[in-house]
């Protein structure tokens, strides 16, 4: 069962994303896919999924999908386990728990009670994993929910959680914020994880108030360091073993850049330090994870001797006047 994406064209042809259908398949024409070595064996995996369009669906914190019993355990183990590692959750899947590398539920807990109610609301969220948030997002009563994310793996394991859901109006698309048209269409835009690993953060901010109507809500999530409102930590190599972090800035540099960069009303709603409970391998994702990148003499430091992981949510509205220069 190769990746199609024509679900998301009917519902979107019904969406607020109607006038941006073509720019929209244009994009996805050029077959992203072909470039990973594994998507042949992705497609079989879910092509091997019985077609069981479970009733049981509970959206949180832990995505619980069907029943246990509906669908032999075995069927199941194997495809979930042919799309290791799971980053983002914790998900069941017919009474399989997939316990992934980050406990998602937290970082949702510490955002959801500060931001506009996304009943009726139609939502984009850059760079969204393997799904998780979108239905919890969904969960909330919004009308329509678009995620992008480039990594293919991601796009594969939400697509295994929507074969028994069918009906869910979520979809995931593989593409790049920087691809996608300006839509101003979207009533409220999540960027979580992303603004750290684009070179020009400016260039980001500026693409997600071009996918929000003016008064539209953006919840960002990204690392800060301390600092005061002119500290930006630019990592000279590896940041916490990654080598595509660019620039960290304060919680009052990051306040700063969205004012200039067409947002008002921006307030810091959480500041928290990621922990190992938050954070951690387990047997869905086996690879190294932060207990690794953090220096075993001081958890305050990166193994690079650099600040430790601590991530800020900020809440802003795209300005409806004059933006200053």
């Amino acid at each position: 069962m190769p990746l199609d994406f024509d679900d998301f064209f009917e519902a979107a042809a019904r969406s607020p994303l109607a006038s941006f259908v073509p720019a929209v398949a244009d994009l996805l024409q050029s077959d992203a896919r072909a470039s990973h070595g594994k998507t042949a064996e992705w497609d079989m995996t879910l092509a091997s999924l019985p077609r069981c369009h479970t009733r049981a669906y509970s959206p949180g914190p832990v995505i619980q999908i069907g029943s246990p019993g509906e669908i032999p355990d075995a069927s199941m183990v194997a495809a979930l386990r042919n799309l290791m590692p799971w980053r983002k959750g914790p998900w069941s899947f017919f009474g399989v728990e997939v316990d992934a590398e980050w406990r998602s539920d937290l970082k949702w807990a510490r955002l959801q009670p500060h931001i506009t109610p996304l009943a009726g609301r139609s939502v984009l969220d850059v760079g969204c994993g393997n799904g998780y948030y979108l239905l919890r997002m969904l969960a909330e009563g919004a009308d329509f929910v678009l995620g992008v994310d480039p990594t293919l793996l991601y796009l594969y394991q939400f697509r295994l959680a929507r074969n028994f859901l069918p009906d869910l109006p979520a979809f995931a698309l593989p593409l790049k914020a920087e691809q996608l048209p300006s839509f101003a269409a979207f009533d409220t835009v999540f960027s979580m994880g992303v603004l750290y690993h684009r070179r020009d953060p400016m260039a980001h901010l500026a693409e997600l108030a071009g996918f929000l109507h003016p008064g539209g809500e953006l919840v960002l999530e990204t690392l800060v360091v301390p600092g005061n409102a002119e500290t930006v930590l630019e990592p000279p190599d590896r940041y916490a073993q990654m080598a595509n972090v660019w620039h960290i800035p304060s919680a009052t540099t990051l306040q700063t850049w969205l004012e200039h960069g067409g947002f008002d009303q921006v307030r810091v709603v959480d500041v928290t330090k990621t922990t190992p409970q938050e954070q951690r391998r387990t047997e869905w994702m086996t690879f190294q994870s932060l207990e690794d990148f953090l220096d075993p003499t001081n958890t305050n430091l990166t193994v690079e001797g650099l600040p430790a992981p601590t991530r800020a949510i900020v809440i802003a509205r795209k300005a409806t006047g004059v933006i200053r220069d």
